[in-house]
């Protein structure tokens, strides 16, 4: 019996080991499947993209005569950046930096050419995903494409063929289409008929959505996701409203009217006397001819051109809910950069204030708390965070900052300045959470403007001059140059 109870001592001890080892065995299995999983599962991109948009003129911004609703609903469930700055204050420098990873003055591209040139066979961000297994495709305008000419001839524009499985443009009639037009620049007796070109011109359009570029844009985006919802993708869909011309369908227009009713920004006396010529924008209500009512006519075009694009907007996101995919893509919307509309009597991008140099900023994660974020953020920082979200390397040369940990926690800060640039004026930016510096030539000689956010946020006192900021201009100065200096060292 003594014999018998040890051999069963012995043999339970032994099962209770092997069971053991058996489970941790088993756990680690799982652990390392669960692990392979994690690696394996590849969030979708859906990257889109508004054309001169201010973020003020999105109702989730804050502005209560746009409606947004379906840029809202993005917002609703992602993080929304309230403090996110463009690296070119117009399209071509923007575009070619956020998606090549360089800033402006490292690439070159200070117009509106294709930055493959000047970045040799480096991956751009859309070619970084399709060389890792995604189909990378765009509709209409990512890289620079001319509005209205672009559009109306139907072209690829500045683009990278290299960035694309495939790649779709999205004719339309702009300025041309049938309706009621007006120009509203440089037209004061009014006998100018509409025109094209970057003009101020707002055209009431006869016929449906599918009638204008935007429209057919989301009609192909929508054709994409269905295609290709069982791939992984990035895809690219770009809106080129409310670039000039103000021109979306007829329905669109009525909240807008009459358009006596849209109220235009504070003037105040004076407002130029203090800062550089080169301060000046290149649209003004003055050299533009506009007066009041052609002013709150242009407000109201824009709007309109918003609000259609919203609901191109809200028809792919609505194929991305039809596909299943909304736990299985990020999305981000944004802008290339910002725009003025009368602020200072300011018309158009360009400037480096923060309406042209900020934009409107949301990322949309799947499992991720919405937030709002009013820490410093850069588009340049897109292509290492989503990178990095989808499990990809993130290239060590890129120029921009990996923000992801911001999309857990809307306090994280990586950066102390937002740095953009305008070419055109030799104009830099510098903006930091209490102040906005601004330079004009690298040497200064144009000139140098200078605001306390904190007192005065929409930017109306230059302290630029004033000695008791000397001090301040002084370690700005250096600070600029040796941000030049950084970007350059991966001068291509």
């Amino acid at each position: 019996m003594k014999n018998a109870y040890c051999r069963a001592v012995i043999l339970s001890f032994c099962i209770c080991v092997l069971t053991s080892v058996t489970a941790r065995n088993m756990t680690a299995a799982d652990s390392t499947r669960s692990v392979s999983t994690d690696k394996q599962q590849q969030y979708n991109v859906l990257f889109i993209i508004s054309d001169d948009l201010t973020a003020t003129a999105l109702s989730c911004y804050g502005n209560t005569v746009c409606s947004t609703p379906n840029i809202d609903r993005i917002a609703a469930r992602g993080t929304r950046f309230t403090r996110a700055y463009c690296q070119g204050t117009y399209c071509g420098p923007s575009r070619a930096s956020f998606m090549s990873g360089y800033y402006p003055h490292a690439t070159g591209v200070l117009g509106y050419t294709s930055p493959r040139p000047q970045i040799g066979d480096r991956a751009t961000w859309a070619q970084h995903f399709k060389n890792n297994g995604y189909y990378s495709a765009r509709v209409s305008k990512i890289y620079h494409m001319g509005v209205p000419g672009g559009i109306e001839d139907g072209g690829d524009g500045a683009d990278d063929p290299a960035s694309w499985t495939e790649r779709f443009n999205s004719g339309g009639p702009e300025w041309k289409a049938p309706g009621d037009g007006e120009t509203l620049e440089n037209n004061p007796d009014g006998k100018k008929p509409a025109v094209g070109g970057n003009t101020f011109v707002v055209v009431e359009a006869d016929g449906d959505d599918l009638v204008h570029s935007d429209g057919k844009t989301a009609a192909k985006a929508v054709e994409l996701i269905e295609k290709h919802k069982d791939e992984p993708f990035w895809l690219g869909v770009g809106f080129v409203r409310p670039h000039v011309p103000f021109v979306a369908p007829r329905n669109y227009y009525p909240p807008f009217k009459p358009y006596s009713k849209m109220l235009l920004p504070e003037k105040v006396e004076g407002d130029w006397d203090d800062i550089p010529k080169a301060g000046i924008n290149y649209k003004t209500s003055l050299n533009m001819k506009m007066d009041s009512r052609r002013q709150q006519k242009a407000v109201g075009g824009y709007y309109a051109s918003v609000a259609f694009m919203d609901a191109q907007v809200g028809k792919v996101m609505a194929a991305l809910n039809k596909a299943g995919l909304d736990d299985k893509t990020i999305v981000i919307f944004t802008s290339d950069h910002g725009y003025h509309l009368g602020e200072h009597d300011f018309w158009a991008k360009v400037s480096l204030r923060d309406e042209s140099s900020g934009v409107p900023l949301i990322i949309s994660v799947p499992g991720r708390e919405p937030a709002v974020c009013h820490s410093l953020t850069e588009l340049l920082d897109l292509y290492p965070t989503i990178s990095k979200l989808c499990g990809l390397d993130v290239p060590d040369r890129l120029q921009g900052k990996d923000i992801s940990a911001m999309l857990n926690d809307p306090t994280v800060e990586v950066r102390d300045a937002a740095f953009s640039v305008a070419p055109s004026r030799q104009g830099f930016l510098l903006r930091e959470d209490r102040y906005a510096y601004i330079q004009y030539k690298e040497d200064a000689s144009a000139g140098i403007e200078l605001f306390d956010t904190a007192s005065d946020p929409k930017q109306y006192t230059n302290l630029a001059e004033l000695p008791e900021h000397q001090e301040l201009v002084d370690r700005f100065k250096a600070k600029l140059a040796a941000k030049l200096a950084a970007v350059r060292e991966n001068d291509l």
